[in-house]
C-alpha cells in the first residue's frame, strides 16, 4: 500500500458528483474530492532521523543478512502508522511540513531463530520491536510509546514478516494447512486453491492484511456466519518471545490438558512476541453461490430476524443487515454513493455457499424465516452488487479526507437484548462530541456478525473537518467509547485494541484481568520491548 493512503495509487477512487453534492448540502464540506487521493512522495515527508547506532545496525544485519535490514525512509515511512482516519490525518499534517516519527529500521527475518536472534538483541539493547505483517491497523496498533508518552527506547525497529510466505503443510484429509504469518489473504488463498481449499476468511482488510494480522487481532472476516470468526479457524501458533519459542494449540482436535495457550496468542497484538506461523481449519472450495437481498420495514424487525436466523440455525455464509441511513448512502458506490438504489427500509444481504443441494436448502429455509419476520426480497442483484465492492469503502475515504470531511469507522458488540439500547448511546455520544463543532454527524450502522446470543454492530462515521480533524475525532472517540463500556457493549469486536483502545481495557476486562495480562507480558517479554503501548500498559 501507498504510505499515506489505504491502497495503492491506482486504486484512489475519486468522489462522485452525488457524493460531493451530498457532502456539501448536509455539512458544507465544499473541498475538491472529485479528483483521487494525492500521490505523496516520501521525499516530501520529513520522518524522525535514525537512533540506531553503526554498532546495533552491524549486529543486526550479522543476523538477518544485509539485504534483509534498511534505514531508507521509502522503508520506513510504509511502516510507521496503520490505516486509522488519525493516522491518514497525521501524513496530511506530514506533507504541510510536520515531523512523523517512524521506526529506526526496517528488519526482515525469515526464520524463527533469526527473530529470537533479534528480539533477544533488542531486548538487551532496549531497541522496540514491533511485528508488521499488512500495515492494516485502524487502532493505532503500529506506533510505540512508553507510559510518559515518549518512546523510552533506544531505537525502535519494524520487524517485517514478509519472508514468513510458505503453505508449507497441507492435510486435505483433517482439513488443516499451515501458513506463514506474513502470507496476505490473498495469496493464501491462492496457494490453498491448488489444493482444492480455502479459508473463505474477507475482512474489508483482505487484500493487504496477512494472516499473522488476522490471528493476533482476532480478525472477523465478512463469511463470519458460514465459518466463524478467524479465532474460531485457528489450530496451533507458533509465537517466537524474547525468552524462547511458544507453540500454542494441540496436537488433537480437542483437549482438556489445561487453558488453551491460543486465547493467550490470539489477540495479543505483538504485545507477547511476534507470530510466523498459524496452522488453521480449512474446507473445500465451494462449488456454488446463491445470493439474496431483502428488506425491512425498519432496524428492529431486522435485528429480530437475524436473530431468528441465527439461532434457528438455517446457515447462510453472510447475512449482513444496514440500518435506514446506510442503506440509503452507499459509500461504496462511487459516482451513485448518496443516490437511494434500493426500496426505502433497511437493506439485508445473504449469500450461501457449498454443493448445489447444501447451499440451496439453506437458502431456502433462510428465505423463507426472513420473509415470516417481515422481509421483502428484492432480489440477487444487491446482494451480488455488495460483494463486488465489498472492499471499496475504505479507498473511497481517502478522497473524503482530502475533501475536508472526517471519515472514520468503529465498531462493537452485545447481546441481542441490549442492541437498541446500545445503538442509541452510540448515535447520542457521536451526536453530542461531532455536532457543537458546527458539523452535522452522519452516522450508519450495520450488523455484520451474528452469534446465537448478539450480534455486532459497525458504525461509519462522516462530519466535516473542523480545526484541527485528528482532535475533533479523538474528542468523539472517547465519548462514543466511554458510552461502550458505560452500555454493554465491547470497546472493539474485531478492530482489536491498539493504542487507541487501550485507556478502556480495565473497564472491559478489569484491574485484575489487565494485571493477569501484564504477568504473562513481564514473563514473555521481560524488558517490555514488544509492541510497547499496545493492549496493555506497563505493570506498576
Amino acid at each position: 500500500m501507498k504510505f499515506n493512503l489505504w491502497g495503492t495509487v491506482e486504486e484512489a477512487k475519486p468522489m462522485g458528483d452525488s457524493t460531493r453534492k451530498m457532502l456539501a448540502k448536509l455539512m458544507g464540506v465544499v473541498g475538491d474530492g472529485g479528483t483521487a487521493a494525492k500521490d505523496v512522495p516520501v521525499a516530501d515527508i520529513r520522518l524522525t532521523p535514525v537512533r540506531l547506532d553503526a554498532a546495533d545496525l552491524t549486529a543486526l544485519t550479522a543476523i538477518v543478512g544485509e539485504s534483509n535490514i534498511t534505514t531508507e525512509d521509502a522503508q520506513r515511512a510504509p511502516r510507521s502508522r496503520g490505516k486509522s482516519s488519525l493516522d491518514l490525518l497525521e501524513w496530511r499534517a506530514g506533507a504541510a511540513g510536520a515531523e512523523i516519527s517512524a521506526p529506526d529500521a526496517v528488519i526482515a527475518p525469515g526464520t524463527d531463530d533469526e527473530v529470537l536472534r533479534v528480539l533477544q538483541y533488542c531486548t538487551e539493547h532496549n531497541i522496540a520491536v514491533v511485528p508488521f505483517g499488512g500495515g492494516t491497523s485502524v487502532v493505532g496498533g503500529l506506533t510505540p510509546f512508553s507510559e510518559d508518552g515518549g518512546h523510552g527506547f533506544a531505537g525502535v525497529v519494524s520487524l517485517d514478516l514478509a519472508r514468513f510466505d510458505t503453505l508449507s503443510d497441507v492435510d486435505p484429509v483433517s482439513g488443516l494447512a499451515t501458513f506463514g504469518a506474513g502470507l496476505s489473504g490473498p495469496a493464501a488463498e491462492l496457494k490453498l486453491a491448488e489444493h482444492g481449499l480455502q479459508i473463505g476468511h474477507y475482512p474489508q482488510s483482505f487484500p493487504y492484511a496477512t494472516i499473522g494480522g488476522y490471528a493476533v487481532t482476532r480478525s472477523s472476516g465478512q463469511n463470519s456466519a458460514g465459518y466463524g470468526r478467524f479465532d474460531d479457524m485457528v489450530r496451533e501458533l507458533t509465537l517466537v518471545t524474547p525468552v524462547g519459542v511458544l507453540t500454542a494449540g494441540q496436537a488433537s482436535p480437542a483437549s482438556a490438558a489445561g487453558p488453551d495457550l491460543r486465547e493467550l496468542v490470539m489477540g495479543s497484538e505483538g504485545a507477547f512476541g511476534v507470530v510466523t506461523s498459524v496452522r488453521l481449519r480449512v474446507h473445500p472450495v465451494p462449488q456454488v453461490k446463491r445470493y439474496e437481498a431483502f428488506t425491512f420495514p425498519d432496524f428492529a424487525t431486522g435485528v429480530a430476524a437475524l436473530r431468528a436466523v441465527k439461532q434457528t440455525g438455517t446457515g447462510p455464509t453472510v447475512i449482513r443487515l444496514s440500518d435506514e441511513i446506510e442503506s440509503s448512502i452507499n459509500l461504496s458506490s462511487g459516482d451513485k454513493a448518496g443516490e437511494t438504489q434500493a426500496p426505502p427500509g433497511c437493506m439485508c444481504i445473504t449469500m450461501f455457499e457449498g454443493t448445489p443441494e447444501h447451499a440451496a436448502s439453506r437458502h431456502t429455509e433462510t428465505r423463507e424465516l426472513l420473509l415470516a419476520h417481515g422481509a421483502t426480497s428484492v432480489g440477487e442483484d444487491p446482494a451480488r452488487h455488495w460483494e463486488q465492492g465489498r472492499f471499496n469503502a475504505p479507498v473511497l475515504r481517502d478522497s473524503l479526507l482530502d475533501a475536508g470531511a472526517l471519515c472514520e469507522t468503529l465498531e462493537t458488540a452485545t447481546d441481542w437484548a441490549n442492541v437498541p439500547r446500545l445503538k442509541k448511546a452510540v448515535g447520542e455520544a457521536l451526536a453530542s462530541s461531532l455536532n457543537p463543532s458546527g458539523t452535522m454527524a452522519l452516522i450508519m450502522c450495520h450488523v455484520s456478525h451474528v452469534y446465537a446470543e448478539g450480534c455486532s454492530l459497525y458504525f461509519t462515521i462522516v462530519a466535516a473537518q473542523q480545526g484541527d480533524p485528528v482532535a475533533q475525532w479523538r474528542m468523539a472517540k472517547q465519548a462514543v467509547t466511554k458510552a461502550l463500556t458505560e452500555n454493554g457493549g465491547t470497546v472493539t469486536h474485531h478492530h482489536a485494541v491498539g493504542n487507541d483502545h487501550r485507556p478502556f481495557m480495565d473497564a472491559e476486562i478489569g484491574d485484575l484481568g489487565v494485571a493477569v495480562l501484564q504477568a504473562v507480558k513481564k514473563r514473555l517479554d521481560p524488558a517490555g520491548i514488544m509492541n510497547p503501548g499496545t493492549l496493555i500498559g506497563a505493570d506498576a
